[in-house]
C-alpha cells in the first residue's frame, strides 16, 4: 500500500470576520493561559455533563381525569402527534413562562 500524504484540513479554511479577529489576536499573543486552567476546565466539563443530563427525558406518573385525557388524546390525534408529546410540549411552555396559568 502506498503512503498517503496527510492533508492539512486547515489549508484552505475560510474564517468569518469574528473567527479571523480571534486568530489574529492569538497570533499577536494577546491571549495568555489561565493560571487556573485545570480548575476552569473541570468546572466547564461538569457544566457540560449537567447540561446533557438535563436534556434527557424523565418518565413520570401522574393521575389525570379520564375525560381530560380523552380530550388531550383527541387533540393530539388531530395534530398528528403522540399525546405524550403534546403533554410534554404544554409542560415545557409553562416551565419556560410562555404559558400563564390562571386559577
Amino acid at each position: 500500500m502506498k503512503n498517503k500524504k496527510l492533508q492539512d484540513p486547515f489549508k484552505n479554511l475560510i474564517l468569518d470576520e469574528e473567527e479571523q479577529a480571534i486568530e489574529d489576536a492569538l497570533n499577536r499573543g494577546e491571549y495568555v493561559s489561565s493560571p487556573n486552567f485545570e480548575d476552569t476546565k473541570k468546572m466547564l466539563e461538569e457544566a457540560a455533563e449537567n447540561y446533557l443530563e438535563l436534556q434527557k427525558s424523565k418518565p413520570v406518573t401522574l393521575r389525570i381525569n379520564q375525560f381530560d385525557l380523552i380530550r388531550v388524546k383527541a387533540k393530539a390525534k388531530r395534530k398528528n402527534i403522540p399525546y405524550q408529546t403534546l403533554l410534554g410540549f404544554l409542560i415545557r411552555q409553562y416551565a419556560q413562562g410562555e404559558y400563564k396559568l390562571t386559577i
